[in-house]
C-alpha cells in the first residue's frame, strides 16, 4: 500500500522568499511554480512550498538524504537557517540533523549509508 517517500510539504507563509532560499539550498529551480504550490524535483523526490499554512517544528518529520551531513548542516545553517538538533550517530553509521528554516519549519537531514536508491520506486 505505502510505496515511499514522494513529497514533503512546507508551509511558506512568503511564498516568494521561500522559492528563493529553497532555490539556493537545492542549487536549482522549482519545476512547478504556482500562486498555491511551489514543487522542485529533488532525486526523485518531491519538495513542495504552500502559501498560507502554519509553519512549525512539530508534526511530520521527513529526513532529506544527505552525501555529507557535516557539510550539508553547515551549508543550511549558511543560508540562514537556525540550529534545531546538531548532527548526532544514531548507530550503524546513520547520523541525522535538523534546523529551522527562515520560515519556522523543521529541516531535517540524515546521512545513511544504508540507503539503496536501487530500492526508490
Amino acid at each position: 500500500m505505502i510505496l515511499g517517500l514522494r513529497t514533503a510539504i512546507y508551509p511558506a507563509n512568503d511564498l516568494t522568499a521561500a522559492k528563493q532560499w529553497y532555490a539556493l539550498l537545492l542549487n536549482q529551480q522549482p519545476y512547478f511554480d504556482e500562486p498555491f504550490y511551489v514543487g522542485f524535483q529533488v532525486s526523485g523526490f518531491e519538495l513542495g512550498l504552500v502559501p498560507d499554512a502554519q509553519s512549525g517544528t512539530g508534526g511530520p518529520q521527513p529526513l532529506w538524504g544527505v552525501a555529507d551531513i557535516t557539510a550539508a548542516y553547515a551549508k543550511l545553517l549558511e543560508l540562514g537557517a537556525k540550529p534545531l538538533d546538531p548532527v548526532t550517530d544514531v548507530g550503524g553509521g546513520i547520523k541525522v540533523a535538523a534546523v529551522i528554516d527562515p520560515f519556522g519549519n523543521r529541516f531535517g537531514i540524515i546521512e545513511n549509508p544504508h540507503f539503496d536508491p536501487a530500492n526508490v520506486r
